[in-house]
Formats: C-alpha cells, structure tokens, sequence
C-alpha cells in the first residue's frame, strides 16, 4: 500500500505532467525548442488557447521560465528550470516505453505494424488478383 502523503503527491505529479499537451511541451522543450512559434509547429494539434494555459501553468509551477529578450520586435523564450531539467530521466523513461509499447493509428484506421483488417469481398492475401 501507498502512504497517502506519498500517493497524494505521486497523483499531483502525474496530473501535472500528464496534463493533455504539458508532456509535449515540456518534451519540446528538452529537444530544444524554446520560442512559441517553435512550440506551436512541433506539437501536432495544440491550439494557440490551450499552449498559452499550458506555458502560464507550467511557469507557475516552476517548471519552465519565459525569457523576455530584449530586441525588436522583442522575442519570448520559453526554458526549462532546475525543477524542470530534473523531469528529464522520467521524460527520456516515458519515451522509451512508448516507442516500445504505444501503437500509433494509421489514417485508414488500422495500427502502425499491423495489416489491416480483412473486409468482405477482399481477395484472400495469398491468391493472384
């Protein structure tokens, strides 16, 4: 069993990680893309909305920091803390379990690996057409 003050923050910690998008910014962000418009094009999906709440709250948690840079126009980065850097055994974890384990779907539907399932009507995988 979990001792509850461990579970409790165990459980904190996975909510703010596993947030939707803070994995993938925070990921991004190790793989060296710090501007927003760099964020933006490397996350598949993420709106304008959604990347800003997700940068406010991780910045709020201490996760990341925003580094105005005084130049014209002026210019936003976004960098991990000391906090932040430390998440990078437990990012680099996740991803290797992923590549291992997670099955991404193809755009017709079936798996990434896998053959698509037969169809009424299809010709037998074996037989000439």
């Amino acid at each position: 069993m979990c001792e509850a003050r461990r579970c409790s923050k165990f459980h904190q910690a996975v909510e703010l990680i596993g947030a939707r998008w803070s994995g993938a910014i925070i990921h991004a962000i190790f793989t060296g893309r710090h501007r927003y418009a760099e964020l933006k094009a490397a996350i598949a999906g993420v709106s304008d909305t959604m990347l800003s709440q997700r940068l406010r709250r991780l910045e709020g948690e201490g996760i990341i920091e925003r580094r105005v840079i005084p130049s014209t126009p002026v210019q936003v980065e976004y960098h991990l803390t000391d906090k932040g850097k430390e998440l990078e055994p437990v990012i680099e974890a996740l991803t290797a379990w992923a590549e291992k384990w997670i099955t991404l779907e193809e755009p017709g539907g079936g798996r990434q690996g896998e053959a698509a399932p037969a169809r009424p009507g299809d010709a037998d995988p074996g037989s000439a057409r």
